[in-house]
């Protein structure tokens, strides 16, 4: 038994050494990192131990400004694209003619690169010298007045980027959620119809509890992926975030590294460490929440 036990670890090492070399020991540094006060990148020497990176990321503006667009876009994509996910699943489920066809055409940009994406956004919401955009077009043809979504008021700048985002991450959560009603036992929908039951009554009696452990999973891992959202505000917006005023957390730590006020991976790690306990928390209290209304 014994020996069977160390070869189990044994083949279980590889995992665990990768592990320690590029998740483990990177977290451990950004934590160290995180303290070192005034740490010179050249020497690699500070002049003590404090938490004076976190006052001063909490004293940027910038980074104000980055937290904010975050939460905001967290706490709107979350919410509706796992919601109108759900809309679209339903509808799949319910019909058989050309269901494969419709299933592939709402995966279409799930495997279609961001940057590609976001150009065509561009296009149909930024105004050019030639045409105001396709949106516009469809807003002036209403009798509403052409608005400059991509350079715009900040509000427009913000519907962009969350209806970009709920359009990226909705073909994910349509395929998982499509999977999940299928495989919901017909007997307990036989068995309702019988008694008489309504569909409405179905659909969150017998619906919800089946696939919600699935929708638990939707809803922690888009809470993750939309805090570190990065690369959708750069496919809109460009690089220089800041100045656009739709910089996140994930870009305003790869401008203190990177960018042009780059150089300090301090404050970076500052910055990484306050996004980490932010995620953790929200993941703790939707695991928390799960226990009481998922059903496995």
């Amino acid at each position: 038994m014994e020996k069977k036990s160390f070869k189990g670890w044994l083949y279980l090492l590889p995992a665990f050494l990768f592990l320690a070399v590029f998740m483990i020991y990177p977290l451990v540094d950004v934590f160290i990192y995180s303290v070192e006060e005034d740490f010179n990148f050249v020497t690699q020497a500070s002049t003590g131990i404090g938490f004076g990176n976190f006052k001063y990321i909490f004293e940027d503006p910038y980074f104000i400004k980055a937290l904010q667009n975050t939460v905001i876009l967290v706490v709107i994509t979350v919410p509706l694209s796992t919601g109108i996910a759900l809309i679209i699943s339903l509808g799949l489920s319910s019909i058989k003619w050309l269901r494969k066809l419709f299933q592939t055409v709402y995966f279409l940009p799930y495997v279609t690169n961001t940057l590609a994406v976001g150009l065509v956004f561009m296009i149909l919401f930024k105004p050019t010298e030639y045409t105001d955009g396709m949106v516009n077009l469809l807003i002036t043809t209403f009798g509403g007045q052409s608005v400059n979504f991509i350079e715009g008021p900040y509000w427009a700048k913000m519907f962009v980027l969350c209806f970009y985002t709920i359009w990226v991450v909705m073909p994910f959560k349509i395929l998982i959620l499509t999977g999940s009603l299928a495989s919901v036992n017909r007997t307990y929908y036989d068995a309702a119809k019988v008694d008489g039951t309504g569909k409405a009554r179905m659909f969150f009696r017998i619906t919800l509890p089946m696939i919600s452990p699935m929708i638990s999973y939707l809803v922690i891992t888009g809470f993750i992926g939309a805090f570190k959202a990065y690369s959708d505000s750069v496919a809109l917006f460009g690089t220089n975030l800041n100045v656009a005023g739709m910089n996140t957390l994930v870009g305003y730590v790869y401008d203190m590294l990177y960018g042009n006020s780059g150089g300090y991976p301090s404050y970076a790690s500052a910055a990484a460490v306050v996004l980490f306990f932010i995620v953790l928390a929200i993941t703790c209290v939707n695991l928390l929440v799960s226990r009481k209304y998922v059903h496995y």
